[in-house]
């Protein structure tokens, strides 16, 4: 957290720095403190050892640092059990020394439908919302981005990325263990957003993609994945209580709905590059995980619905410009 302010003037952060300063100290207190899972997963990634990689690999489907044989041989199964006290990696995958991390979700399948889309990122300024452990933050970063930034107030999936940072040690990536309404305000900053699997868990999307309106330059890009309802009908499905499980989703629209939202919050040039049906391929069971998984939130007799008889899970990603 530091290094994002050590590099403020290189970013061009000054119009937030006080802001940003008081935030990264808050937070620096509560993780040097840190109490329940933020401890436990602290105490997991200050254990591990700093190895040098031998090369790194941020552009192909996993994200892979170093050979196995870059970590003592005496050294191995610790890492390997170090990084399976991290569980559960929902994002990937990973190869971290030759240890496969196969994540729950294949999120190259999803990096590979936007990313054709979205062009260079080359130079950018990038916010990731809801980075989770990095997965897609690194990807961009092959790219040679001038920042991206990400926000993330899951403990284990921040560990996660300082795990993954602990040996890549990228200058140009940064995240906050925050959540993006607690964020400054970076007026008219960011060159790129990525809000992929947020916007359904808000109580107000509209405010939401406004805020988000407000931190992109003109002509910036969102890249927006939500689940959707695969009609033009002008629908919007509103759970009575949970989704696929999930407690915390409360606006599911169609994509009518979803181009009305965005023209509503001030995007234009609004357009749906994907819309794609979950997959067992893109979200399933492994021993990275200890929960539950796609096959559990479906019906069992039909799949094509929830368990609380709701259509099954299809995914849309959006891109529109910033006015």
């Amino acid at each position: 957290m530091e290094t994002l302010l050590a590099q403020h003037r290189r970013l061009k952060l000054d119009h937030c720095l006080p802001e940003l300063t008081a935030l990264v100290k808050e937070k620096r207190a509560f993780l040097d403190t840190a109490r329940g899972n933020f401890l436990r997963f602290k105490t997991v990634v200050d254990a591990i050892p700093e190895y040098t990689p031998s090369f790194v690999d941020l552009a192909s489907k996993a994200v892979t640092i170093g050979r196995k044989t870059d970590v003592p041989e005496e050294e191995y199964e610790p890492l390997y059990e170090s990084l399976a006290q991290l569980c559960p990696w929902r994002k990937g995958p990973f190869n971290f020394f030759g240890i496969e991390i196969d994540s729950e979700w294949q999120s190259w399948m999803k990096w590979d439908r936007l990313e054709k889309h979205a062009g260079s990122f080359k130079g950018k300024r990038i916010l990731d919302i809801g980075s989770s452990n990095g997965y897609y933050m690194f990807r961009a970063a092959a790219q040679d981005p001038l920042m991206v930034l990400g926000v993330e107030p899951q403990s284990s999936f921040y560990f996660q990325y300082l795990a993954l940072q602990k040996f890549l040690k990228l200058s140009n990536v940064f995240c906050l263990p925050v959540p993006h309404d607690q964020l400054p305000q970076m007026d008219r900053y960011f060159d790129t957003v990525f809000c992929m699997g947020v916007l359904y868990h808000r109580k107000s999307p509209i405010d939401m993609l406004k805020d988000i309106g407000a931190s992109l330059k003109p002509g910036g890009m969102l890249i927006l994945e939500n689940l959707i309802i695969d009609s033009r009908k002008n629908m919007c499905l509103f759970p009575q209580d949970r989704y696929a499980k999930m407690r915390n989703v409360f606006f599911i629209p169609d994509l009518l709905v979803m181009e009305s939202w965005l023209l509503r919050a001030g995007f234009e040039n609004i357009r749906c590059v994907d819309v794609t049906k979950t997959s067992f391929e893109e979200q399933r069971k492994t021993p990275w995980i200890q929960t539950e998984t796609l096959k559990d939130f479906l019906d069992p007799e039909d799949c094509s619905k929830t368990v609380e008889g709701y259509p099954a899970p299809v995914r849309a990603i959006f891109m529109a410009t910033a006015v």
